[in-house]
């Protein structure tokens, strides 16, 4: 039978029910976590290349985690330093910068083919004029993205000033690189390991290779509590190139990718010494 007390408690369950939205969606707004990345790729390529990693994060810690893409690296820097995002994927250099300019940590390496490092390459053509870094001298030469200051400071580390190149230009990708160098366009180039390794038959000979250098990382805002980065950081440890599910997460982030490892500010030494001769006064 239908009385006072039964309509008291279908009242409070309709009161519950009309404020759990609202509960919820607050709950959610302040437990949200901001994923930024410098800019590899123009925003809906790096949109794409992000989105199953955040989705994953935001299921292993239960609380949302959402893409704030950066226009720029400056800008990249910039929010993952000063905390307004709380994580970011970055290049070594855009690393050191962050963790100079206010302070980030690092969580997690990524892994390449099995490697957790890489090495830079100059190269030219096999058979060509070009024989040994000196060659290089008044010649024409190739580098990738303008923002990726580690490509020019490898070559400075080889012993080839950049002003004793006749000229130089940043035509994007390696693939544009080694189509450079192989139609002649350019006198050499400079690619990453696994480039050459892929072009290995092509018709290109690797004139210096740096040193083992440590790759992209992913990194928190210093802010972010110890308990929080170390089950983000699990979370990507836990990224198992031979679960289905997981290749898919990891190589659409990057094709040649395995997953992540554990990483020390130390491992960038090497990076540090490179760039110094770039860094003002």
């Amino acid at each position: 039978m239908f009385n006072m007390k039964s309509a008291l408690y279908l009242l409070l369950a309709l009161v519950a029910q009309a404020l759990t939205p609202v509960a919820w969606a607050e709950d959610t707004a302040s437990n949200e976590l901001y994923f930024g990345s410098v800019a590899m790729d123009v925003p809906a390529v790096m949109h794409r290349r992000l989105l199953p990693l955040t989705k994953y994060l935001s299921e292993a810690l239960q609380r949302p985690v959402s893409l704030k893409l950066s226009p720029d690296m400056p800008t990249a820097i910039k929010e993952v330093a000063e905390g307004t995002v709380n994580l970011a994927y970055l290049t070594p250099v855009a690393y050191i910068k962050a963790k100079n300019s206010g302070g980030v940590r690092l969580v997690a390496k990524a892994v390449t083919n099995g490697a957790g490092s890489f090495r830079l390459m100059v190269v030219a053509k096999e058979g060509g004029a070009i024989r040994n870094i000196e060659d290089l001298t008044g010649k024409r030469f190739a580098f990738g993205d303008k923002a990726a200051l580690l490509q020019r400071a490898v070559l400075v580390g080889a012993g080839m000033p950049l002003e004793q190149l006749g000229s130089y230009a940043f035509i994007g990708h390696y693939d544009n690189i080694l189509r450079g160098v192989l139609n002649e366009d350019f006198d050499g180039g400079l690619l990453k390991d696994t480039a050459v390794e892929q072009a290995h038959g092509k018709g290109v000979k690797v004139l210096y290779a740096s040193p083992a250098l440590p790759p992209y990382n992913i990194v928190a805002s210093r802010d972010m509590d110890d308990k929080l980065l170390e089950k983000v950081r699990q979370a990507l440890l836990s990224l198992d190139a031979r679960n289905p599910a997981h290749v898919k997460i990891i190589q659409s982030l990057d094709e040649q990718y395995d997953g992540f490892a554990p990483v020390k500010d130390e491992e960038y030494d090497i990076v540090r010494k490179l760039i110094k001769p770039f860094e003002k006064g």
